[in-house]
This record gives structure tokens, C-alpha cells and sequence, in this order.
């Protein structure tokens, strides 16, 4: 795909302000604020999604034990006031502040984070980032304002899990009444917001919780917030979203268009704040024991006839980097080993490659081994995605490879996603280190989501395991390391691109910085007001 086969920018841009009545509502009063995002969440009950769409709203609603400044690596108090660790590092004894509040007004005590940590580690909640707690002996509450997290080895990340939105403290008795309906029709949480309503593919709104004054303690305003109340609107389109900005239908996108960016750059209303303190990859993954993707041979042939380099200039208009690897290079304990390894653009070694594993061309030019076609079905969600799985295919059919492709909306692709009815998924994924992304994806304690390749090895888990616990950062970096090359030896995943955190934000807006905490860029939305 070229640029000369996309829809000008200025074409786009007219479409979406066509469109952009009835996506994007003016707020009624200037202490009202509209995000825009291109997908929404499954729902919003914090253990049991992985998805960002949920974590940068959780982030507002609900507060953590601990949290992390902008730098990523600085964790600051937060519903702790303080915490000591044993010798060993395997005890956690946390001071909880005594001054806490639930958006219903509800006093919160060490119970109510007690609860909602055992509560992510319990079974029954089907937690797809459990591992992110580390190999748990007891999370107990001795007294009102106390706190002791057992380990049964070390977990040298375990402060920085702990401030992730999964970790997020919420009210026993509200989880009990909503039941599964927590997080989709109510929330109730200690955030600087509080849950209003929420419409799926349409909009969340949230309400300022006025007696929030515990936030971070490098935030110039701890709380309460700046405006009273924030929309989070779903607007798919890459130029409605663009256009909002540019008309201030909208004031707030951690979801820069690539479409508009240099746009929005240029243009004297807006701002565009940038963070690469962490990192953020997207990629295509193989279910790698299903039929036709279980040959190692057809998932390297796939590498090597997409072209990301094509694809980053055509789509992404030179914003992103092309992926090649599984993780960036500036990551924490990348494996600079497997730099030799990496499959590059060379469709005409994947058509050998194919031929070596049997599948030949047939009249029609398509892929066929044993009367059967070359037809593996992708899963991906709707928006941006969909443009990058028609690009691949694009590329795959050069080769013979027939990609069939079903795309989602957000709201229903992670379901889709936890299922064996595909043969590759898309997906995208923030983090700080190799450590946070290979435990996240190579457990086979989760597939079948988010581990939706079905990677199931024994030294792998070892290996993981060993490099959590691991109590130094050799350890830990040569443990890592061997897993991502031994991943990348597999081709289990197609990288397509790592990307920055851009925000754009009207500049009636003061200025802000980004911080970059699982790719919410907004974290507490403490620092959001108006001049």
C-alpha cells in the first residue's frame, strides 16, 4: 500500500468534520472536559481486563497501594504513606493513610485493600495479569491501617506492579451488589472521580469526587480535581478525531492520529506533549498449535513477506518505528543477541520457505498443500487495526498466503480473543522492561488469554520465574534474555511497529506532563485544567 492509494488528509479531515456532530458533544461548561479514544473497554472491574482503554480510566476512578512518577521508575506514596520491606524481601508492611474516602462517602481502611488484593489473586477472578502480584503466600490486614504482603520468593518489580491499575482498591460491599455487573453499570472507588454512567462504544462519563486530597506527592494539586467532570468519548476515526481537536469539539486525545499528528503540531490551538520513558509495541501473534500457523516455516514466511518499513511511512506517516523485534531495544534487558536473528522484508525467501514446507501455488496463484488452501483467519479490532491486517494481507497475497480477516469492535473483541477460533490475533501492548512484556504474553499459566499463542514450555515458565525472583540484574537480564530469543526463534509473533506516547490537548488547556504508566497518559487527570 502507498501513499498515493490512501484518502488525502485533507479529504479525511472533511469527511470527519461531517461526522463529528453527533460523535463528539461540546461540554457544557468550561469545567467540563472531553477525552477522545479511538476503542473502548470490555468493561471496568480493574483485575480482570488487561486492556488499556480500561486501565486509563481505572487510573482516575480508583487509587493503588503505591504509586509511580512520571519518570516510570520513582514510586511515590499513595494510599500508603510509607512501607518497609524485610531483609529477605519477602515482607511488605505498608502504613495505610487514615484519611481515605470512597466516592459514596465511605471511610476505607486496610480491609477494603486488603480485599481488593486477594481479590485479584483469588482464583475465581480469572485475573489475565495475576502473575504481575508474584508468587503470593497472604495479603493480610492486621489492624485498620496496616497492610502485610507475603511472598513466598522475592518479586523484585512488585512495588512497580502494585501501581499498575490492576492493584486498583475498591469497595467490598459494592463489588458484592454488582456483582458481575461491577465495572459496567457502577464503580465505586477512592479516585479524584467518581463513576457516573456508562454507554459501551459511546462515551464514559465520570464526576469529580471533591473530597479527593491523597493524590501523588509530586503532583503539584493532590486533589481535588480541576474540572468537575470528564467524558471519555469512543471515536473511531482516526480524522474525527483530528478535527475535534482542531475545532475544540474535544480538548483532550491520548490517541494521537498519525494521520493528523503533523497537523496538530502546526496548528496554534493545540499541543502535542510526547513521554518515551516507556515503551509501547504492536504486533500480529500466531495461535501457534492451530493448523496451517503450527509450522514454524509458514509464521517465519509470514514475517518475511510483510513490509513494516512499507507500512510505517504509508499508515503511520513516519511516526512509528518498524518492529522487527518483540520488544524496543531501549527496553530493560533486551537480548541484544537476537539483533541477528530478526526476520526483515524478503518476500522471495518466504515464498521458499513455503514452497519448503509444501505449500505450492496454484492456478490462481493462492497457497495450497494437500487440496487445502493457505487461508489462516486473523482476529483484529476495528479502527487503525483494520487498516494494518488489509496491509498485511495485501502483502501475504504477493506470496500466495489467502489472510481472512474478521475485525471487532472493542467491546466484543476481547471476548473473541480469549477463544481457539483464530489463527492470529492483533495487538498492542505498553511496558517498561522485557521482564514486564514476556511475563505478561509466555506464561502458560495465561492462556488461554493473554497468552493467545498457546506457548506452553516448561523452560519457559522456568525461566520467567527465575528472572522475577531473580535478586540481582545479571540474573534477571540473562533469564529474560534467553526467552526472548527463544521466542524469536520461534516465530511465534509478527512485530509491526513500536510507537511513542503522544497526547494532544487544545491549549486553553495549562500545560501538562505525559506520563507514560501502561500507556495512560493521563494517570490521575489531576493536572488537567483550564487557564
Amino acid at each position: 500500500m502507498t501513499l498515493s492509494r490512501l484518502p488525502s488528509l485533507r479529504t479525511r479531515l472533511r469527511l470527519g468534520l461531517a461526522a463529528m456532530a453527533t460523535a463528539v458533544a461540546l461540554p457544557a461548561t468550561a469545567q467540563e472536559l472531553t477525552i477522545i479514544r479511538e476503542i473502548d473497554s470490555n468493561h471496568y472491574d480493574a483485575p480482570r481486563t488487561a486492556a488499556l482503554a480500561a486501565s486509563e480510566v481505572l487510573f482516575m476512578l480508583a487509587d493503588t497501594i503505591v504509586g509511580l512518577a512520571e519518570d516510570m521508575k520513582t514510586i511515590e506514596p499513595l494510599l500508603a504513606e510509607s512501607w518497609t520491606v524485610s531483609e529477605d524481601g519477602l515482607t511488605y508492611t505498608f502504613k495505610i493513610r487514615d484519611d481515605v474516602t470512597f466516592c459514596d462517602g465511605k471511610k476505607m481502611t486496610a480491609d477494603d485493600v486488603a480485599y481488593s488484593l486477594n481479590r485479584w489473586q483469588d482464583p475465581e477472578t480469572k485475573s489475565p495479569v495475576r502473575w504481575r502480584m508474584g508468587d503470593v503466600k497472604s495479603i493480610t490486614a492486621p489492624d485498620a491501617t496496616t497492610v502485610v504482603y507475603e511472598l513466598n520468593a522475592p518479586h523484585s518489580e512488585l512495588l512497580y506492579q502494585l501501581a499498575q491499575s490492576f492493584g486498583s482498591i475498591v469497595d467490598k460491599d459494592t463489588v458484592e451488589k454488582l456483582g458481575k455487573d461491577f465495572g459496567v453499570t457502577g464503580f465505586n472507588g477512592t479516585g479524584p472521580f467518581c463513576w457516573e454512567s456508562w454507554t459501551p462504544r459511546d462515551k464514559l462519563v465520570m464526576t469529580r469526587h471533591d473530597d479527593y486530597t491523597w493524590g501523588p506527592a509530586n503532583y503539584e494539586n493532590r486533589g481535588p480535581a480541576q474540572v468537575e467532570k470528564v467524558t471519555w468519548q469512543v471515536v473511531p476515526e482516526a480524522a474525527t478525531r483530528t478535527v475535534a481537536l482542531l475545532t475544540g469539539q474535544a480538548q483532550v486525545s491520548p490517541y494521537v492520529p498519525f494521520i493528523g499528528v503533523d497537523k496538530l503540531r502546526k496548528a496554534p490551538m493545540v499541543d502535542v506533549v510526547r513521554s518515551d520513558e516507556a515503551f509501547w509495541t504492536n504486533f500480529i501473534g500466531f495461535k501457534i498449535d492451530k493448523d496451517m500457523v503450527d509450522d514454524v516455516k509458514v509464521r517465519e514466511a509470514i514475517n518475511l513477506a510483510v513490509n513494516q518499513e512499507a507500512m510505517a511511512e504509508d499508515l503511520f506517516f513516519g511516526e512509528v518505528e518498524p518492529a522487527y523485534s518483540y520488544i524496543s531495544s531501549g527496553a530493560l534487558d533486551y537480548n541484544p543477541e537476537i539483533d541477528s536473528i530478526l526476520l526483515k522484508y524478503d518476500p522471495e525467501k518466504a515464498a521458499a520457505l513455503l514452497d519448503e514446507a509444501g505449500w505450492t501455488l496454484n492456478a490462481d496463484g493462492k497457497r495450497e498443500k494437500d487440496g487445502k488452501l493457505l487461508q489462516p483467519i486473523a482476529y483484529s479490532f476495528t479502527g487503525s487495526w483494520q487498516q494494518v491486517v488489509e496491509a498485511v494481507q495485501a502483502d501475504l497475497l504477493k506470496v500466495g498466503i489467502d489472510l481472512q480477516i474478521q475485525a471487532f469492535d472493542a467491546t466484543v473483541a476481547w471476548g473473541k480473543l480469549a477463544t481457539q477460533e483464530f489463527d492470529l490475533f492483533t495487538m498492542g501492548f505498553p511496558y517498561i522492561s522485557a521482564g514486564d512484556a514476556l511475563n505478561l504474553y509466555f506464561r502458560s499459566a495465561n492462556m488461554p488469554s493473554p497468552n493467545r499463542m498457546n506457548w506452553n514450555d516448561p523452560e519457559t515458565d522456568t525461566l520467567l520465574y527465575e528472572g522475577s525472583t531473580a535478586v540481582s540484574a545479571a540474573e534477571r537480564a540473562e533469564d529474560y534474555g534467553k526467552v526472548l530469543k527463544k521466542v524469536h526463534e520461534a516465530a511465534v509473533w509478527l512485530p509491526i511497529y513500536h510507537k511513542p506516547m503522544q497526547i494532544a490537548y487544545v491549549n486553553k488547556l495549562k500545560p501538562f506532563e505525559a506520563h507514560n504508566i501502561y500507556g495512560a497518559g493521563l494517570y490521575k487527570g489531576l493536572q488537567l485544567a483550564y487557564k
